[in-house]
């Protein structure tokens, strides 16, 4: 067992574990520039960002600047979800106008108005499975999931007692139509690179 493992276990033991003590642990720890971590369901994954996953995430940003200032787009930022220690950071994040970070300086759930997660090999269950969930739950009402290994874009809308009632497929290529959600706006998907 690590040092690290011995704290949480402890913790939990304890009762303390918190997505701060989480955060803090990992703070502490040597991750590399570029690698991605979050805690997904009370795991901590942590996976390198590359450039294909970086180009999708980019292009996205650029085409939401349309409808969101800078000011309400984060990217590989912490914003925590309903759910056990669940602390994520969505690949995009579009908060509402209304919004404001809460007393820790972070975005709160209930202002997403756009959550877009790329997929890399490693942690694609979590973004179709328990973040998906977490993300209906907090009625999140737009999320995005751009696949390269699939060559596909999953819209998923209508959140509804913890899951997505809709859900579009569009193949790179094709227009991702988001004019009948609140954001009015279409996706243009002819530049996301493919793995």
């Amino acid at each position: 067992m690590t040092v690290l493992e011995d704290r949480i276990e402890m913790a939990e033991a304890s009762g303390e574990l918190t997505l701060d003590v989480m955060f803090e642990w990992l703070e502490k720890m040597p991750i590399p520039e570029g690698t991605k971590v979050e805690i997904v369901g009370g795991n901590i994954f942590m996976s390198p960002q590359r450039h294909t996953h970086f180009q999708i995430i980019f292009d996205i940003l650029e085409q939401l600047r349309a409808k969101y200032p800078r000011t309400r787009l984060a990217s590989d930022v912490r914003i925590d979800f309903p759910g056990r220690l669940n602390g994520f950071a969505c690949d995009v994040a579009a908060v509402a106008e209304r919004s404001v970070k809460d007393d820790k300086g972070r975005w709160r759930y209930q202002d997403i108005e756009f959550a877009a997660e790329v997929i890399s090999k490693d942690t694609a269950a979590n973004d179709y499975g328990p973040k998906k969930t977490a993300y209906a739950v907090a009625e999140v009402p737009v999320y995005l999931i751009a696949d390269p290994y699939q060559a596909k874009c999953h819209l998923y809308t209508q959140p509804n007692d913890g899951e997505y009632l809709t859900e579009l497929s569009v193949t790179f290529g094709a227009d991702v139509d988001m004019t009948t959600t609140h954001l009015g706006l279409t996706l243009k998907t002819d530049d996301f690179p493919r793995d």
